[in-house]
């Protein structure tokens, strides 16, 4: 055999058991890949997204769509080919598998998680839209969750009502504990609740729930992996409940949007609900996307995944992005050509940029820098 023909003959054979490898070969590492972006104040899957009942509302055009990431399951191992792929090109991102499912996280948890946060920003969305409007909204302080075989269980219900700890008021999650851990395990604690089925009746009508009711638990040794000592070395006393807050809102406000998780979208949903509550266009029929978890008080805080939903949005039509303060240099590194990015830290920075681009002045806009 000729040389020639022995050396290619030998380079092709190499070439092919290099790529069986890459193949072949798995690697510990996880795709993000830009998702889908929804108008807020559209439809999806032939509902609209915001359906709000009980109060007069008006028709909104323009887009003030939220933006998802698409990311490779926890049960997916990529190959060396598909990394190689995938830290080449610009719409996707390679990061290592255990920054997307940290601590072995199934895929089952995961999603789990992300479900409860997508429902806990919701609320915050519109807790946060309501008090931009100065509309009242009522909260309280409620059982989130009772702890399997501790002392509380059969005595509070999650959905409970929290007014009181021996005698105390309680305002925030926080007090509960607090009250509670004044205790040596084994004394009594007094709760001062609103049962669950009341409380749930009471925000069906829009109104403050009532029938108070005491109930008394006595008190366990906290679990040394839940931290049982205090400092000093004072046994922890607790009851075995997690307390969250509830609200109750004047008017029905449902968001309808299937296979979505996570906390990213709470800002450009409150705005969807701030755009259907009032008369006029928020956009002026511009085409807004954005993204940003926010709080009860209508603090936008950062989200993953910055660069592939800022790829999204420009894909998708968008012209203007908001984008949350902490993740404004990111997103400014690499930011599409012909989107402009909106710095926000809260929903009123959000309100009043919408209205400069709007008002087509958006030469005073706040941007983002990478500095």
């Amino acid at each position: 055999m000729p040389r020639r023909t022995a050396t290619m003959l030998a380079s092709t054979l190499v070439l092919i058991a290099l790529l069986c490898a890459g193949v072949l070969i798995k690697v510990p590492y996880s795709e993000m890949s830009p998702g889908p972006t929804v108008n807020t104040l559209g439809d999806a899957r032939g509902e609209p997204v915001l359906q709000i009942s009980g109060r007069k509302t008006y028709p909104a055009s323009g887009h003030l769509n939220m933006t998802t990431v698409r990311v490779t399951g926890a049960d997916y191992r990529m190959n060396i080919v598909e990394a190689v792929y995938g830290w080449l090109a610009h719409d996707s991102v390679v990061v290592p598998h255990d920054t997307l499912y940290p601590d072995g996280k199934t895929e089952e948890q995961s999603t789990q998680e992300n479900a409860e946060e997508f429902s806990q920003s919701q609320e915050s969305a519109k807790v946060a839209a309501l008090k931009e409007l100065d509309i009242p909204v009522s909260t309280q302080v409620v059982v989130s969750t009772v702890v399997k075989d501790s002392p509380a269980e059969d005595k509070l219900h999650a959905g409970d009502v929290i007014k009181a700890v021996d005698g105390t008021a309680v305002k925030e999650p926080g007090d509960v504990a607090k009250l509670v851990t004044e205790h040596k395990p084994g004394e009594n604690v007094t709760f001062t609740i609103v049962p669950a089925d009341e409380a749930a009746a009471a925000e069906k009508a829009g109104r403050a729930p009532e029938g108070d009711e005491k109930v008394t638990i006595t008190t366990a040794k906290a679990p040394a992996a839940e931290g049982g000592a205090e400092e000093g070395g004072k046994d922890r006393a607790i009851v075995g409940i997690k307390a969250g807050t509830d609200h109750t809102f004047p008017f029905e406000i449902d968001i309808k949007l299937a296979d979505v998780g996570g906390p990213s979208a709470g800002l450009m949903f409150s705005l969807g609900i701030i755009d259907k509550l009032t008369p006029g266009d928020l956009t002026g029929g511009k085409f807004v996307a954005g993204t940003g978890t926010i709080d009860d008080a209508g603090t936008v805080g950062p989200i993953g995944g910055i660069n592939m939903k800022l790829v999204g949005a420009r894909d998708a039509g968008a012209r203007y992005f908001l984008t949350p303060d902490d993740n404004c240099a990111s997103a400014a590194a690499d930011t599409p050509d012909g989107l402009t990015l909106v710095r926000v830290k809260t929903i009123a920075d959000a309100t009043k940029s919408l209205e400069q681009i709007k008002a087509g002045k958006t030469a005073g806009l706040p941007s983002c820098s990478t500095g």
